[in-house]
């Protein structure tokens, strides 16, 4: 028997005794990036989601202690049933297959993303964020230098001379700079449509929280409303975040010398980090993990890096550098090993 079959066997015999039902079954409910994995079972006319968290690769205990502070501030997140942290096992509560994904769309958005909003504006509000790790500058840097080693490198085969190297360099100080500048908070890492659930009155249902970090204060509004997904006119989004800015001036999480402008950029060149990163991330989750899962979303991914950066003059020699490499070439199409 092979590791994967012993793991799920473990599995399947945790949760016969977790719900006291030894015919139980175990279908797969979904799984994200990491190595942890998420079943539905079905028992006394509801549902339930046993988490797989591998202990040695994904220590289930971030998740258990972030979500209880997230339920205690007000946040709907999956409440905890049974657990076995030795082997890596919870019993959780199913917050159904409602993603906002696919729920969005120009008639609904307004409502969903005024939900997640008022959720954000909880988290950033209520949640301790002190003893968080730090979203520093080698977090933030080490976040941008996927791109180079996975998309330019290893997918367009492209190694960046020492003048490229330059302009790399330059255009990550100034998207570090700008995230360091931020005020601090509670930074969920990826509050986007995957990760928001419909649920009841007391939506979104918010999942894959493990990663939080103390850092800058537009990073999960970026991941929300630029996301990786779906995709929005300009002008609409920045509608949505200036109607944020404006309820953290109300809360008094940003000073009232924080304009429009000030604020978008803010939010613009927070945004380009995650995008940067995601584009080297998606491409390393193939060569690297093989998970072709992600690639379809590159070209929204990349599209977002370059229309944001072009926005800005100290970033046009950075958007050169990657249309001088990827002019042509169909992103969602992988490269031979």
């Amino acid at each position: 028997m092979d590791h994967s079959s012993d793991r799920a066997a473990a599995r399947l015999a945790w949760a016969r005794k977790a719900l006291a039902n030894p015919s139980l079954t175990l279908e797969s409910a979904s799984a994200d990036a990491s190595f942890r994995s998420y079943w539905r079972a079905h028992h006394h006319g509801r549902s339930w989601i046993v988490m797989d968290s591998p202990p040695a690769k994904e220590d289930p205990r971030p998740w258990l202690k972030i979500g209880r502070e997230l339920a205690a501030a007000g946040l709907h997140v999956p409440a905890v049933y049974d657990q076995d942290l030795e082997q890596g096992f919870l019993l959780i509560e199913d917050l159904g297959t409602q993603l906002y994904l696919p729920a969005l769309n120009p008639d609904t958005a307004d409502a969903l993303y005024g939900d997640a909003m008022h959720a954000l504006l909880q988290m950033q509000r209520l949640m301790d964020y002190a003893d968080l790790p730090p979203f520093d500058r080698k977090v933030l840097i080490g976040g941008l230098e996927i791109m180079p080693e996975w998309f330019l490198g290893r997918h367009l085969e492209h190694r960046p001379d020492g003048a490229e190297q330059q302009v790399l360099e330059a255009a990550f100080d100034v998207i570090v700079r700008n995230a360091l500048e931020q005020p601090r908070c509670f930074v969920h890492r990826d509050f986007h449509s995957r990760n928001l659930l419909i649920v009841d009155a007391n939506s979104p249902g918010v999942i894959d929280f493990q990663g939080a970090l103390a850092g800058p204060i537009t990073y999960d509004l970026a991941s929300l409303l630029r996301d990786g997904y779906i995709a929005w006119p300009r002008a609409q989004v920045e509608a949505w975040v200036e109607s944020y800015r404006c309820k953290l001036l109300d809360a008094q999480l940003i000073g009232a010398d924080i304009d429009s402008k000030s604020f978008l950029r803010w939010f613009d060149l927070t945004g380009l980090h995650r995008h940067v990163r995601v584009l080297g991330q998606f491409y390393r989750l193939w060569y690297r993990d093989g998970k072709p899962g992600y690639l379809a979303d590159v070209p929204r991914v990349y599209h977002y890096v370059v229309s944001v950066a072009r926005s800005y003059p100290e970033l046009a020699d950075f958007v050169a550098l990657l249309e001088r490499h990827a002019h042509g070439r169909d992103l969602t199409q992988v490269t031979p090993a």
